[in-house]
């Protein structure tokens, strides 16, 4: 039997009079590649923020391997085995990569600011400790001839894997990519699409919003579909290709009429 990783019971989320997401049930399986579609607007990446932290929801439960994560900060679901990349690449530009990394562990280490500032054997230690788990994570992933380049002068598909990488270094068991394909060519899109099979193969569920219809079908076993915040679909990708809620969701009932 399948293990539940994380699951979204009701979730809705209410910005003064605006219903963002409206009552999103959702299971995420262990091992799973699951994909979030759906127009602009759709509420993907408010939801996301819910399952991380970054917004509480308004109503409704969410659970990771059971626990009730509804109202835990973002860094407490972190710590937990939850992490994310966003929309927009947040790497340190003027920081060569493995430096980049090495932020991520940071949440795992001991060392304080008085440690940092004096340099103590505790920090020395940390920073030993997190430099070798760093080039670990690169080397895995196949990055390693970057680990010495500025993450800023990067071929723009290579600065999301570093990201997606980085994301890595809090050690999680689940992995949200906001739009991680977004504004890749085709090569690099084929090349990402390896990598989070990669990943995936290595042990980490993943979950991801993606605009790009052929990446998510291509790439996920299971995907949910949003329409002004509600859930209008979910299952395989033939069973969501084929959904006529979804094809009047992205092209309007007048221009799906007649097609099967």
């Amino acid at each position: 039997m399948n293990e539940l990783m994380l699951e979204s019971k009701g979730v809705s989320k209410i910005f003064g009079g605006l219903t963002a997401v409206d009552q999103v049930d959702m299971k995420v399986f262990k091992g799973d590649i699951f994909g979030i579609i759906g127009p602009n607007g759709a509420g993907k990446t408010t939801f996301f923020n819910m399952c991380t932290g970054f917004y509480t929801a308004s109503k409704g439960k969410l659970f990771f391997e059971g626990k009730d994560i509804t109202k835990m900060s973002s860094d407490r679901i972190a710590q937990l085995g939850i992490t994310r990349t966003f929309q927009n690449i947040k790497l340190f530009k003027y920081m060569n990569v493995l430096e980049n990394i090495s932020v991520g562990f940071h949440i795992n280490t001991c060392s304080n600011v008085f440690d940092a500032v004096f340099h103590t054997k505790r920090y020395k230690k940390d920073e030993e400790y997190v430099m070798q788990k760093s080039m670990e994570i690169l080397k895995k992933l196949g990055l390693q001839d970057y680990a010495y380049m500025m993450a800023g002068k990067l071929p723009y598909g290579i600065q999301r894997k570093v990201e997606i990488a980085r994301a890595l270094a809090v050690n999680p068991k689940l992995i949200l990519l906001d739009e991680p394909a977004a504004g890749m060519n085709p090569m690099e899109t084929d090349s990402l699409m390896e990598f989070i099979r990669l990943l995936n193969k290595d042990g980490y569920t993943i979950i991801l919003i993606e605009h790009d219809m052929k990446f998510v079908m291509n790439l996920c076993n299971n995907i949910m579909v949003l329409n002004f915040g509600k859930k209008i679909c979910e299952g395989t990708a033939e069973v969501v290709r084929n959904d006529q809620n979804v094809k009047e969701a992205y092209f309007g009932k007048g221009l799906t009429r007649g097609i099967a």
